[in-house]
């Protein structure tokens, strides 16, 4: 067959109707990433229980927060080379694994400030492959149209179930069983990966640049059945070189510097500002007059309203993807006013309407920046792209529960919290807010540029 007859797979892909076999891979990521966001969270609703205990300061308890953070880092950055090189199915499982044997440890073992830190540390480097490869698979397979729309429904919804999971395991069973019920309920992951194992498809992009075209095709009649005839017989086009191990080098070639320079310093401040406000938002509210069950419950609520608010940006970037940077920019601007205005007031229903605007903009659109993120890229360093967004990102992750912790230790008070938070969240959107639309879509390449091999 010639090569103008070869099928291209973003084309196939592109062109699909959501069918069966999407909302499938939709669930089973939803599940994956629900168990990502609650385990994520859990740390928020230790500390109330384990800072006389073992004795912490402020500044120690940010730090117990951020551990699992710090593995996090360390997996997002570096399994983009192996999944780009390997395959995401089989990482993603590895990723699971990690997660299931460190989450059931640590209800078991944890038993001081070192010990807790260490294995959330571990459980971390499963962590940092569930996210970014869950919106990997999104990316290459949800037909482009849809694509915003289907990484929040199957990635930002389970993220943000885990973490209204994880407040209602906080509100209403820590205080019967202790902080470890967090995890042993944490631990149901365990039978999720058996399913995983036996029903998650490797990616078709993936497929495609490794030649591996017999399982392309059973994969594209699955997803696309009303041409499963044509596929029977249909030869496909795959990129001239395969990808090597330099795919970091590939996102500062001159082609992709500016968009993941820009991507990355505002992932920094703008998860400085997510984990910084998720991670102390009961302890803060109960100084400011909440009771225990109520501070318990605003992590919930930002949770819940982060996917209402990621669902809105994410239709407005679908109607017109070239607009995305200045959606984003819009979000966090007015997420971080809001924060800043606590700083002016109090009250229980303005506090509960500022958490629930901060959840709707400034995580909200987190959700939709991994998504545009994962559309930047070529598929040979996609995941290296991502992994490398959520991995910068992870370093404002980690000093955000730390540096809040040492303002608190300070001044004393939370205001200079939603000082660091809010002027966060600002800056971050006006830097996402500096690319044009030039920018935010960039021109397809089938290889890793010759300046990265």
């Amino acid at each position: 067959m010639s090569f103008s007859s070869e099928l291209d797979v973003h084309t196939e892909l592109s062109g699909a109707a959501v069918g069966r076999s999407h909302r499938i891979l939709g669930v089973l990521i939803t599940l994956i990433t629900m168990f990502d966001g609650y385990d994520t969270f859990n740390p928020a609703y230790v500390i109330h229980y384990v800072m006389e205990p073992w004795g912490l300061m402020p500044s120690q308890a940010g730090l117990l927060v951020s551990s699992g953070l710090v593995g996090f880092l360390v997996a997002a950055v570096c399994h983009g080379m192996i999944a780009d090189r390997f395959g995401r199915r089989g990482t993603m499982l590895a990723g699971l694994w990690i997660v299931n044997v460190f989450t059931l440890l640590t209800a078991v073992f944890a038993s001081s400030f070192l010990s807790f830190c260490a294995l959330r540390f571990m459980t971390g480097l499963g962590l940092g492959v569930l996210l970014p490869l869950g919106t990997t698979f999104i990316n290459e397979l949800a037909p482009q149209r849809v694509s915003n729309k289907f990484s929040l429904w199957g990635v930002t919804l389970g993220w943000s179930l885990g973490g209204v999971f994880a407040g209602l395991v906080g509100v209403f069973l820590t205080p019967l069983y202790g902080w470890q019920i967090l995890y042993y309920v944490g631990a149901l992951s365990i039978p999720l990966t058996f399913v995983v194992h036996a029903v998650l498809p490797e990616s078709p992009k993936f497929l495609a640049a490794r030649g591996r075209f017999d399982e392309l095709r059973a994969l594209l009649t699955k997803l696309r059945p009303e041409r499963s005839a044509v596929y029977q017989s249909a030869s496909f086009r795959s990129p001239q070189q395969a990808a090597g191990w330099n795919t970091i080098g590939a996102l500062l070639t001159p082609r992709y510097r500016r968009v993941s320079l820009t991507i990355w310093g505002t992932a920094f401040l703008t998860l400085f500002a997510i984990f910084g406000l998720t991670g102390w938002i009961p302890t803060v509210m109960i100084k400011r007059g909440e009771t225990f069950a109520a501070s318990f419950g605003f992590g919930a609520l930002m949770q819940a309203t982060s996917f209402i608010g990621g669902l809105t940006l994410a239709t407005l970037a679908d109607r017109n993807l070239g607009l995305a940077p200045r959606y984003l920019a819009t979000w966090w601007i007015i997420g971080g006013l809001a924060v800043l205005s606590l700083v002016f007031a109090s009250g229980h229903g303005f506090n509960l309407a500022i958490v629930a605007v901060a959840g709707f903009c400034i995580i909200g659109a987190q959700h939709v920046l991994n998504n545009f993120t994962a559309g930047s890229y070529q598929t040979d360093f996609r995941a290296s792209g991502v992994g490398m967004e959520l991995g910068v990102g992870r370093v404002g992750a980690i000093l955000g529960p730390y540096v809040i912790g040492l303002l608190q230790q300070a001044t004393g008070g939370p205001d200079a919290v939603f000082w660091a938070i809010g002027g966060a969240a600002i800056v971050g959107g006006l830097a996402i807010g500096s690319l044009g639309i030039r920018d935010a879509a960039l021109p397809a390449a089938n290889t890793i540029p010759a300046e990265a091999r």
